[in-house]
């Protein structure tokens, strides 16, 4: 699959642009596509250099980084800017923190002070502010603060700042907005091992993203020696067997979910039901590979798709994560 990839071939030819625009015409056309197709090309090639062993793929990676360090100057829109500010900023940082081992790679510091001036501030602005809600901020459903959580630790362990990595691992642990882990994952079923996620009345398109985003902070902390797949009783597994199995076809319990607005949630959304990422690999492999312990309707999942690429579809949604779990994680080294 990453040898078919149109983003793992040594040819690729990036896109930058000075102003990346998301969420208003009115702002500026549109144009984050260019943004998250690059990033995805980025790691997709960083992924097949450090395979092959082949220079060029490591060449092509760090010409897309390159080429977005050199021009891009900020991200503007609406509060959708924020979106693109995290998603697209933990993609790219992941992208760099493979190529960073590559010595030819000369344009790595600034690469890194792109991350510090143009993503990083707008991650902890929208933790700290919401966009005009505050700290709390739970106005913003969950995958908004997970994406720049992930987006703020990735960028803390690339730059070598344990200040902002630690800033969002505080945060996922006792922040007060949705993407703090006892929010995201709000009702444990102690009787059936399963955890409520904040976004499963809304649609499961965002639920499925939430576990998706979930998982990549989990494995950029276990990287680093902190546990957040074990947080609080395994409950990243609990919430990925609850939207695994709704997704399958199975039933779930469901316990009313009030929204920020007042909005009660009387059922599970059945929007988007079994919706693909290619997220699950991820999550299983920790869990039952590393730990030993059983996933059940996350390995039934894992199954019912096959291996995982990356880049699913042409729009946005397609490229919220990296993918290639198959390929990536896929051992029982702890």
């Amino acid at each position: 699959m990453l040898q078919a990839s149109r983003y793992a071939d040594a040819n690729y030819q990036p896109n930058a642009v000075p102003q990346v625009v998301r969420g208003n015409p009115s702002w500026g056309k549109d144009n984050y596509a260019v943004l998250f197709r690059d990033a995805a090309a980025a790691y997709q090639l960083a992924i097949r250099w450090k395979i092959s062993g082949d220079s060029a793929y490591a060449d092509a990676s760090i010409k897309v980084l390159d080429d977005w360090s050199n021009k891009l100057t900020n991200i503007i829109g609406t509060s959708d800017k924020y979106l693109a500010s995290g998603i697209y900023g933990y993609q790219l940082a992941n992208a760099a923190e493979i190529m960073r081992s590559y010595p030819k790679w000369t344009g790595f510091p600034r690469f890194k002070d792109t991350m510090l001036n143009v993503f990083y501030p707008m991650n902890h602005e929208f933790i700290t502010r919401h966009n005009g809600y505050g700290e709390a901020g739970l106005h913003y459903w969950a995958n908004w603060d997970l994406a720049n959580l992930a987006s703020m630790m990735a960028i803390g362990i690339l730059t070598d700042r344990h200040d902002i990595y630690q800033e969002a691992l505080t945060y996922v642990k006792s922040g007060p907005g949705n993407g703090a882990f006892r929010n995201a994952m709000w009702h444990v079923y102690t009787d059936s091992g399963l955890a409520q996620v904040q976004e499963s009345g809304r649609d499961q398109g965002h639920s499925t993203l939430d576990i998706a985003l979930i998982g990549v902070l989990c494995q950029m902390a276990w990287n680093q020696g902190d546990d957040l797949f074990g947080f609080d009783n395994n409950l990243v597994l609990k919430a990925s067997e609850y939207v695994a199995k709704y997704n399958l076809g199975y039933d779930v319990p469901w316990t009313y979910y009030t929204t920020s607005d007042g909005t009660v949630q009387t059922e599970i959304s059945s929007a988007s039901r079994g919706s693909t990422r290619p997220i699950w690999t991820l999550i299983y492999n920790h869990y039952n590979r590393v730990n030993g312990l059983e996933a059940k309707y996350t390995k039934e999942m894992m199954d019912k798709f096959g291996p995982e690429g990356g880049a699913y579809g042409a729009n946005s949604g397609g490229f919220d994560q990296l993918g290639y779990g198959s390929l990536l994680f896929n051992s029982d080294v702890k």
